[in-house]
């Protein structure tokens, strides 16, 4: 190729994939295998001392999956990835890494409630505590601030409410506070919004949702923007302290822009063990190639079912970032100008009986606990998502009792609008 950049359909089918140079299998191949031979043993020494790349175990890293962390770096202009089994998993990895016991970390309150539940209860045996802030203020970031904070963690677009997040505005509030903005991209992928140009300093994903896009294999993954300093004010001793496992190397000093991702690497993965299979890489490989062409496909029929919903007279309100009237569509323009995404809720007249009524009687949308699947998805939130929540904090969430989530597929929106016809209809 020439000197000019790849655009971003080329990068998703491209991006970190060469012919395996044995074979010359063009699609990259699945290695599955635990470990690797080295070629003696300096050579491995080098391996475990951090002196050269290559392969040691399938748990650290692997071939497939290495194509995988290539591309998804490049789609969101990162400098280096890690893929894990899991977005949970990538949020442990992540925070692992900044926070020590006693620790706090900044949370928005609009997120995927598992996110909630994990922060709120699963992080306390760590000892690291999350304050939660109100994205629609962004003051209450800059009063959560403390000299305990660590991190600041949101979503670029909320689940599941769809609500687009301010993420330059919340980057301000973090650089401010001199520490890193991670944010959760799940929902929009970067074919939608870049978080790491609008100031995030690291991107994590649901690999499983979006970017794999079809419902059938987890993963989850951690993409390093390079674009924080870790040895400022000695608050991150995991990446600028020598480390004892390596020979008291400093991260930080050693791998310069993508020593996060290293540090996710060979301190979180290594120990924690959340490694992603090399099939599931492949699988969500394949799934990335078509993203543009998925993504733009939900979208638009994601905003022709909410302005259906929007004039439906069994429907009370419809909260989604593309429709014209909705109190997020400026920032929508502003963030994701190609589409606000294709995952929404709206309240039904009915409350919650009807929510549970609803979905009980789609027949395309299928009833389960997933987005960003080709299919069409349904779920009400408060009885299944949020329901460890209270109500108070179920309706700050967007998860009110009455609300109905969907995440919309790639069908016609014709067939979607005639299922959501019936039903509410019934």
């Amino acid at each position: 190729m020439s000197d000019r950049l790849p655009g971003f359909s080329t990068l998703a089918v491209h991006a970190g994939a060469q012919p395996d140079p044995t074979t010359g299998a063009r699609a990259t191949p699945i290695y599955q295998t635990t470990s690797f031979v080295f070629n003696d043993a300096d050579h491995a020494a080098s391996l475990f001392g951090l002196q050269a790349f290559g392969n040691i175990y399938t748990r650290i890293g692997n071939p497939t999956n290495a194509v995988l962390e290539e591309r998804v770096a490049a789609l969101e202009g990162g400098t280096a990835a890690l893929a894990v089994s899991s977005g949970h998993a990538a949020q442990v990895v992540v925070l692992q890494q900044l926070l020590q016991p006693g620790d706090e970390f900044i949370a928005a309150r609009k997120l995927y409630g598992g996110s909630i539940n994990q922060f709120t209860h699963a992080f306390k045996s760590f000892g690291w505590n999350v304050v939660w802030a109100d994205p629609d203020d962004i003051a209450s970031f800059e009063r959560a601030v403390t000299p305990r904070t660590k991190a600041i963690f949101i979503e670029s677009i909320a689940n599941p409410g769809g609500s687009i997040t301010d993420i330059e505005a919340i980057s301000t509030v973090a650089r401010k506070a001199g520490v890193p903005l991670i944010v959760d991209n799940t929902l929009a992928s970067p074919y939608l919004i870049r978080p790491i140009d609008h100031g995030a300093d690291i991107v994590v994903h649901s690999l499983t949702k979006f970017l794999g896009g079809h419902g059938n294999s987890l993963g989850g993954i951690i993409v390093d923007a390079g674009t924080f300093d870790w040895s400022t004010g000695g608050k991150y001793p995991m990446l600028s302290e020598p480390r004892p496992e390596y020979h008291g190397i400093r991260l930080q000093e050693t791998f310069g822009n993508f020593a996060f991702a290293i540090a996710c690497r060979v301190l979180g993965l290594r120990d924690l063990g959340p490694a992603l299979s090399p099939f599931n890489a492949f699988m969500i490989l394949t799934g990335i190639e078509t993203l543009p062409l998925r993504m733009q496909k939900h979208c638009d029929n994601a905003k022709a079912i909410a302005e259906f919903l929007s004039g439906h007279p069994a429907v009370a309100s419809v909260s989604y970032a593309g429709l014209a009237n909705d109190k997020y569509n400026q920032l929508a323009r502003k963030y994701a100008p190609k589409g606000a995404g294709a995952v929404f809720t709206f309240s039904l007249k009915g409350g919650y009986d009807a929510g549970v009524s609803l979905v009980s009687k789609l027949q395309l949308f299928s009833h389960l606990a997933n987005v960003g699947d080709t299919r069409s998805l349904v779920i009400h939130p408060a009885s299944t998502t949020h329901s460890q929540l209270d109500d108070a904090a179920k309706t700050k969430s967007g998860a009110g009792p009455d609300v109905v989530r969907l995440s919309v597929g790639i069908e016609d929106k014709e067939d979607l609008i005639a299922d959501l016809e019936q039903a509410l209809s019934a």
